[in-house]
């Protein structure tokens, strides 16, 4: 779920220590299930927690090269144009609200307080549309890499 080796294996032990200090508030039922309740909740805490931008490949590379303070070649400008145009097409295939959503924050670049104040929704709110709509341009991006 994290997509990240060493996240995944502090997640790991962080639900089996969890899950050993509420041992006594287990009902007995599938242990198995309860694990992976408790695994999934770390999980998604930690995603809500993170602040990462680690969408699509391409992605990061325009933010890099963004930062970048170096004089960027006529190819090397067209590239991430075209990187940006593919990245606000993509944003347009999902489905509402969250292409509007993932077209504010990776496209327009908006913090997740802007958004969350132009739209009048709460943060917490705006932080779940941006975490759904990162799993879904990540499979759009995997279709396209696989294809």
């Amino acid at each position: 779920m994290t997509a990240d080796y060493f996240a995944a294996e502090d997640l790991a032990q962080e639900t089996f220590l969890s899950a050993y200090e509420h041992l006594k508030n287990f009902d007995g039922g599938n242990p198995k299930a309860w694990l992976c309740r408790i695994a999934t909740n770390k999980c998604i805490d930690y995603m809500s927690h993170s602040g990462r931008k680690s969408i699509p490949t391409e992605d990061v590379y325009l933010e890099n090269r963004m930062e970048a303070d170096v004089s960027e070649s006529p190819e090397a400008v067209c590239m991430e144009q075209e990187m940006k145009e593919m990245l606000l097409m993509n944003c347009g295939r999902l489905k509402k609200p969250y292409d509007e959503i993932a077209k504010a924050y990776y496209y327009d670049e908006m913090d997740v307080r802007e958004i969350a104040g132009s739209r009048g929704m709460k943060v917490k709110t705006v932080q779940t549309q941006i975490y759904r709509a990162r799993s879904m341009l990540r499979k759009i991006y995997r279709k396209e890499n696989s294809a």
